[in-house]
């Protein structure tokens, strides 16, 4: 819960941020000169493109929460088997085991979302952002029928 909080406050921020520099763009672009209308349009690009990027984001999220849910529903969520350093940080050979046998199932299975949904898992572990979300992408995409790219 504290995380959906802590992204709803950060996505309002941005909104305000958003709606703010657009509001200057415009007032650029009411100046009327060559030159101030140039920025305003310049400055109308940042939000667009910031609005754009939260809701690709957002959606990301919302999909992968409900492959989350519904992995759970089925029992199928990966269970916790990671060693952690008296700090509470994950392990890093804990981490590469368990993603090894991920990535064994996922190269056993490669048509199954399931599969690469926990593979996500195991990447974020092993903190590995990148890969994770393209694993993330891979099982929502699979998840909804989409074709996906070798």
């Amino acid at each position: 819960m504290r995380a959906k909080l802590s992204y709803a406050i950060t996505a309002a921020v941005l909104v305000f941020y958003f709606v703010l520099v657009g509001s200057r763009g415009v007032m650029l672009i009411q100046s009327g000169t060559l030159i101030t209308v140039t920025f305003g349009v310049a400055v109308l690009i940042l939000p667009v493109i910031g609005l754009w990027f939260l809701w690709k984001n957002t959606q990301f999220v919302r999909r992968a929460n409900a492959l989350a849910a519904e992995l759970d529903a089925e029992g199928g969520l990966p269970v916790d088997e990671l060693k952690r350093t008296p700090g509470g940080r994950i392990d890093r050979d804990s981490a590469d085991e368990v993603f090894a046998k991920r990535k064994a199932e996922t190269e056993a299975a490669p048509d199954d979302w399931r599969s690469w949904f926990r593979l996500a898992v195991a990447y974020h572990d092993a903190r590995d952002t990148p890969r994770a979300r393209k694993a993330m992408q891979r099982a929502i995409a699979l998840h909804d029928g989409r074709p996906t790219e070798a």
